[in-house]
């Protein structure tokens, strides 16, 4: 298969993808975890998934809790460092040169994006969509958000691939149907490789071109 850069789209999932935030998030939630629900191990469990369903599946009529979880998140995440994944910038520049389409695809909410903007505000110039959680009626690992990714791309998932990094949404690209490159940088490669088509380690050296000659399409394997 011929491909071009018109032909393609690219979706990016915005934590440990496109910066460097996932480490950060593991303390948050490891401490909330601890402090509400004597648990150890909840920053593995909510990676990838909108705070909605966190809330809905592990704080469940929890109300007290859940707004004293908002307000701590709201302070942590004032404090928080948006530092780019290494390459990142690179390629997304070397993408917007040869106009391809590319969206964020992220469980972020519009409130935590507008930090992100203080901090990076030519963000948005690198795309075409930026897609946040209040889209998404379901929550990775559910397609959905990529599969609406998509449509507003005018692309399907033939002509389409899926960055991402946590298990949630590993399984949401694979579900649906792109070709789904995992980052591994929240989960060991052992961990990523089975739930992605391609495995990385970051986006140094990476390039428009050496996308479509490193990465074949899964759909023409």
């Amino acid at each position: 298969m011929n491909t071009t850069f018109q032909d393609i789209a690219l979706l990016f999932d915005l934590d440990g993808v496109v910066i460097d935030t996932e480490s950060q998030y593991s303390t948050f939630w490891h401490q909330a975890g601890v402090d509400y629900l004597g648990t150890t191990d909840l920053e593995q469990r909510i990676k990838g998934q909108t705070l909605t369903y966190i809330y809905d599946t592990f704080f469940p009529g929890m109300t007290a809790e859940q707004h004293a979880v908002t307000a701590a998140l709201d302070r942590f995440e004032r404090g928080m460092t948006f530092d780019y994944l290494p390459g990142v910038e690179t390629f997304l520049s070397d993408l917007m040169r040869h106009h391809v389409k590319c969206a964020v695809v992220t469980s972020s909410n519009e409130q935590k994006m507008n930090a992100v903007y203080k901090a990076h505000p030519e963000l948005s110039q690198y795309f075409t969509r930026i897609l946040t959680a209040e889209l998404f009626a379901r929550s990775k690992p559910a397609p959905d958000c990529f599969l609406l990714g998509m449509k507003l791309l005018g692309t399907t998932p033939q002509h389409t691939y899926v960055f991402e990094d946590s298990i949630n949404g590993l399984k949401a690209g694979m579900a649906s149907g792109a070709t789904v490159i995992g980052l591994a940088t929240t989960n060991p490669r052992e961990a990523v490789a089975p739930l992605s088509h391609y495995v990385m380690d970051d986006f140094t050296g990476l390039t428009a071109d050496k996308l479509i000659e490193r990465y074949t399409f899964a759909a023409s394997n």
